[in-house]
């Protein structure tokens, strides 16, 4: 027997053939790659942030939960706060030169 729950297939355009079949697309995380192949980038940004100065972290190859991870770290070592959304940790503050510390310590050694 098919499984007919509508809310798998919200956003599907309806067939009348009996015999169509729905299939899901599913969409793969990439593999987190180790830190000694990871390319990160910091750069600080003042701009559009209210006059607040933040530190972001980009170039991050891997899943969202292990960004997550790497940015819980971050913000727990430094002592501040901050996010991790669209692929990129933000960091309140100019915490440029711990971070790159943190980071090689970490084994991230392609950081700048």
């Amino acid at each position: 027997m098919k499984n007919n729950d509508w809310k798998d297939r919200l956003g599907v355009v309806f067939s009348t053939n009996p015999d169509f079949d729905f299939q899901e697309e599913n969409e793969t995380q990439d593999a987190t790659l180790p830190p000694q192949q990871q390319k990160l980038r910091l750069r600080i940004e003042k701009n559009g942030r209210g006059g607040k100065t933040v530190t972001c972290v980009s170039g991050f190859v891997g899943s969202d939960n292990d960004l997550k991870e790497l940015s819980r770290m971050l913000k727990t070592r430094c002592g501040v706060g901050g996010s991790c959304k669209d692929g990129e940790i933000i960091i309140q503050g100019d915490f440029k030169a711990r971070i790159i510390d943190i980071l090689k310590q970490e084994g991230y050694t392609n950081t700048k």
